[in-house]
C-alpha cells in the first residue's frame, strides 16, 4: 500500500535536491555580508520548516486516529515525528554551523528562534521514552495520539511567538514583500524546500513501506508456527479389537 510509486517519488526527489545544489552553488548570488557560508541558509531554513510541518502532520494523524480508532493512523502519527526528529537533529547541526561562522558562537542563548526550536526539539525527543514506558499497545498508541497532538498544537503557537519576539538577529525569509530576498535566492530557497519536503515524504513512505512488510512477515510467521489442531483418533467398534500397529 504505502510502496505504490516509491520509486517514481524517489526519483523526483533525486532530481529537486540535484538542481537545488546546483542553483545553491551556480545561480544563487554570494549574500554581500556573510559571503559564502550563508549559503547553509539553504539547506538550514527548508530543513527547520519542514520539520516543523511534519510535526503538525503527525498531530492531523494522531487526530485521526483518536477519532477512528484505526492503528494505521498511529504508524502514520509515528513515522512522521520520527522522520521530523532526524530532520531536526540536521536543524540544530547546520544552525549551530552557521551560528559559529556568523556570530563567533555555536550557540546564541539570546536568540529566540534557535531556543524556541530547541524546545520543540527537546519536547518530541520525549516522545519515545513516554511511548515506550506504556506496555498495553491499545493504551500505548491513545496515550502518544494526545501527546502528539499537544506538541502538534504547540508549534504554531512558538512560531507566532518568536516572530512577535524581539531582538531579531535570526534571519526572517518571510519578513517583507518579497521575502525580503532577491528573485535568484527566492527561487533557489523555494527549490530547495521544495527537495527537502520530498525527502521528508520519501523517507515517510520508505518507512512505513518497511514497517508494512515487516507486519506482514510476522503476521505469516505466526501463522505457519502456529501449531496443527490434534488429528481426531478413531475409536474401535464395539467387540472389534484393534489391530496392532505392527501385526500382520
Amino acid at each position: 500500500m504505502y510502496g505504490k510509486g516509491l520509486r517514481a517519488l524517489s526519483i523526483a526527489t533525486a532530481v529537486t535536491i540535484g538542481v537545488a545544489l546546483c542553483l545553491v552553488f551556480f545561480y544563487a548570488p554570494l549574500d554581500g555580508d556573510q559571503g559564502f557560508i550563508q549559503k547553509i541558509f539553504y539547506l538550514h531554513v527548508p530543513l527547520a520548516i519542514t520539520a516543523l510541518v511534519g510535526f503538525i502532520v503527525g498531530a492531523v494523524h494522531a487526530i485521526r486516529h483518536l477519532r477512528s480508532g484505526d492503528r494505521r493512523h498511529d504508524v502514520e502519527s509515528y513515522v512522521s515525528i520520527h522522520i521530523s526528529i532526524i530532520l531536526g537533529l540536521g536543524v540544530l547541526a547546520t544552525g549551530s554551523i552557521w551560528a559559529k561562522a556568523s556570530w563567533g558562537k555555536w550557540w546564541v542563548w539570546d536568540e529566540p528562534t534557535l531556543v524556541s526550536f530547541l524546545i520543540v526539539f527537546l519536547l518530541y525527543a520525549t516522545y519515545y521514552p513516554f511511548r515506550y514506558a506504556i506496555e498495553d499497545p491499545e493504551r500505548q498508541a491513545r496515550y502518544a495520539s494526545v501527546f502528539a497532538i499537544t506538541a502538534g498544537a504547540f508549534v504554531p503557537l512558538n512560531f507566532l511567538a518568536v516572530r512577535l519576539a524581539e531582538p531579531l538577529i535570526h534571519p526572517r525569509v518571510f519578513a517583507t514583500t518579497g521575502g525580503g530576498l532577491p528573485g535568484s535566492m527566492m527561487l533557489t530557497f523555494l527549490v530547495s524546500l521544495a527537495g527537502m519536503a520530498l525527502l521528508w515524504l520519501t523517507l515517510v513512505r520508505f518507512e512505513l513501506t518497511a514497517k508494512n512488510a515487516s507486519a506482514q512477515l510476522s503476521r505469516l510467521r505466526r501463522a505457519i508456527e502456529a501449531p496443527e489442531p490434534p488429528a481426531a483418533v478413531a475409536r474401535p467398534a464395539a467387540g472389534v479389537a484393534a489391530r496392532p500397529s505392527g501385526g500382520s
